[in-house]
């Protein structure tokens, strides 16, 4: 997270209803964002700077390894992804058909669903039309951070892209590894338009 202190109340206090093992990636906050952390019963890695998206994901990923979780669900702490979600990624994981449950806003409709900037639907479809082409993949949503991973898997993934372009590279692995993927429906919540073009197609 960078600079979420508005969220973070509202945000934990319902990620704490599914699990007590909770780490938060503070990306080089400049607001309240550390203060507030401190009144939660969280784990937090704080990078003394902004390092980027990747980068966090990479610190996750080795935080679920170094611990020895079998896996790891990741969520923004911006409000557009829904903590009530969770039990749909428990559900999946339970069902032990995949190595990666990749949440999809455009997996099916939703009556609730947001609209973001047209130009961004577009740019995230073509690159998920694309990548699909290339890869052999079938996903419908290239961008959507809210993800269940299995941790074993995640041994194998070599990584050098800390910025917003980490999911393309996260997806070429994920298909040279021949992993099973599975999306299920989350909700397009779009709630800030003043967003960077990057964070808008991962949130």
């Amino acid at each position: 997270m960078y600079n979420e202190a508005r969220y973070i109340n509202s945000v934990l206090s319902e990620v704490c209803k599914y699990t007590e093992d909770i780490l938060i990636v503070d990306d080089g906050s400049t607001d309240l964002t550390p203060a507030l952390l401190a009144g939660h019963p969280v784990e937090v890695i704080r990078h003394s700077a902004n390092r980027g998206y990747g980068r966090s994901l990479q610190d996750m990923f080795r935080w679920a390894r170094v611990d020895q979780f079998d896996w790891l669900i990741t969520m923004d702490c911006d409000e557009q992804h829904e903590p009530a979600s969770i039990p749909r990624f428990i559900e999946a994981i339970h069902q032990d058909d995949a190595d990666i449950i990749s949440g999809s806003r455009y997996l099916e409709f939703h009556p609730e669903n947001d609209m973001p900037p047209k130009d961004r639907q577009i740019i995230n479809r073509q690159i998920t039309q694309e990548l699909n082409e290339v890869l052999g993949l079938s996903i419908t949503d290239a961008f959507c951070g809210f993800k269940a991973y299995r941790v074993s898997t995640l041994e194998t993934y070599s990584f050098d892209i800390n910025g917003y372009a980490f999911p393309i590279q996260f997806w070429v692995q994920t298909a040279a590894r021949s992993l099973r993927i599975r999306e299920i429906p989350v909700r397009l919540i779009y709630n800030d338009p003043k967003r960077s073009f990057g964070a808008s197609l991962d949130d």
